[in-house]
């Protein structure tokens, strides 16, 4: 790696100073193309400079983004556990993270639930479909708004298809909100971050987490500053891809 100059040198102070970190592989992107890190400088440091939320929550969203499965990016993961834990974050907490984060397969349900539905009453298989929810059924309702704090009419067709997978999922994602450390808002917004990241852009659930969050108490400015730093998840491309890039330059003798 070339020496960097003064021009570079700075913007690496000036990242540290402001993002709190600096790991080697901004190296190469620093040395490669410093306009262009100079521009994600700028980008990414916004909701440090000003934003509402505690810095740890801050890592918190970013833990979330790189550890869901439609990521899993470890470089930056351990990163964010690093400044998380110098930010006063405990394990529990960042347990917390994980347990919240780790629903995400559930989509697989709340998107091929209603597909599926839709095709059996064309196929005019339906019809053992309707009516009302049995006892189990309803009681299985009511648990889950209490325990979750809410219901969607998307959730009818699962608890109607297979009342004990249901009641599986509904133990499995109530964990953390039985005892669990993080403020419900604060468990909000790390749902918001994953349904909103580029890697899945859910909708509907987005839409529910959101109305969850406001219901607790957060504010439009905290939203945003979840969604400002979900935003830089497209930032691996080259946190990943420059390492890649200098490895074959010197393969090939450049």
């Amino acid at each position: 790696m070339d020496t960097l100059t003064d021009e570079q040198q700075q913007l690496k102070q000036q990242f540290t100073v402001e993002r709190g970190y600096w790991n080697d592989f901004w190296n190469g992107l620093l040395t490669l193309s410093p306009e262009f890190f100079k521009a994600y400088l700028e980008f990414s440091t916004i909701p440090w400079r000003s934003g509402p939320l505690a810095p740890k929550v801050k890592e918190f969203i970013y833990i979330a983004i790189d550890a869901a499965t439609t990521h899993l990016y470890e470089p930056g993961l351990r990163i964010h556990i690093q400044n998380a834990l110098r930010y006063g974050a405990t394990k529990e907490e960042i347990m917390e993270v994980y347990q919240l984060t780790s629903v995400l397969g559930m989509h697989t349900c709340t998107m091929g639930v209603p597909a599926l539905l839709d095709e059996l009453r064309t196929a005019g298989r339906g019809a053992e479909l309707e009516g009302e929810l049995s006892p189990e059924q309803l009681d299985l309702q009511a648990r889950f708004t209490e325990n979750r704090g809410c219901w969607n009419p998307f959730w009818d067709g699962l608890l109607r298809l297979d009342p004990r997978f249901f009641k599986a999922y509904l133990e499995f994602s109530t964990i953390p909100w039985k005892n669990g450390p993080l403020e419900p808002k604060v468990k909000e917004f790390i749902y918001i971050a994953i349904d909103a990241a580029t890697t899945h852009l859910y909708e509907p659930g987005l839409r529910i987490h959101i109305q969850n969050a406001l219901k607790y108490g957060a504010t439009k400015e905290e939203i945003m500053e979840v969604y400002q730093l979900t935003s830089v998840l497209g930032m691996h491309t080259c946190t990943m891809g420059v390492p890649v890039l200098l490895d074959e330059l010197k393969r090939a003798g450049n």
